[in-house]
């Protein structure tokens, strides 16, 4: 039962030095919140089991391979692994996921009447890539906060457990963020257009 308290960095470090146990411990923590993370995206059981196993095959694979860094940032990196799976499958399956109409979310912000062009996904990716280099001048608490929100999908409930703090210093967290981009972008006289 004590090996359930250990924090995350420590049962990764033991796993990559042969303590298979530490594996199982750290998946089971955390099974339930990536498991429902890629079920509330694929909308799908049987799918959300596969992506899952696939994820945690590529966890063991980086870690038997001495290549995860991101040390005390465990759920996080999962949870990216995670979100990327689930976009090569919907990438390989050419199909969108289902999307459902409410107050702050309208299916025709994604819908549009052409096809994307290559002009239009050139411009697309360089925008991806400027909001990137943007993130990098943030401070780091700031930055972890807006990459978990926008790029993770995580509710800031989830991004105050994954990070220690109170969910009033998560939103303050992301309303500097959000104050210092735009800060960035006046400044330079930045233009974010696709």
């Amino acid at each position: 039962m004590a090996n359930l308290e250990l924090p995350d960095a420590l049962l990764v470090r033991n796993y990559v030095a042969g303590n298979e146990n530490s594996l199982a411990i750290l998946i089971q923590r955390h099974e339930s919140r990536i498991f429902g993370f890629i079920y509330s995206k694929v909308l799908d059981r049987d799918l959300s089991n596969d992506i899952f196993q696939d994820t945690f095959i590529k966890v063991i694979k980086t870690l038997k391979s001495n290549s995860y860094n991101e040390e005390g940032k465990f759920l996080p990196w999962v949870m990216r692994i995670a979100h990327n799976l689930i976009i090569d499958h919907f990438r390989r399956n050419k199909k969108m996921p289902l999307y459902r109409e409410t107050e702050s979310f309208s299916i025709f912000s994604i819908l549009s009447d052409d096809s994307p062009t290559i002009e239009n996904k050139i411009i697309t990716e360089q925008v991806e890539e400027d909001v990137r280099k943007l993130l990098e001048q943030l401070p780091a608490d700031q930055k972890e906060v807006i990459v978990m929100r926008m790029y993770q999908d995580m509710s800031f409930k989830e991004i105050s457990e994954v990070t220690g703090v109170s969910i009033n210093t998560s939103l303050g967290r992301m309303r500097y963020a959000l104050l210092n981009l735009r800060k960035v972008i006046d400044k330079h006289q930045i233009v974010l257009n696709n």
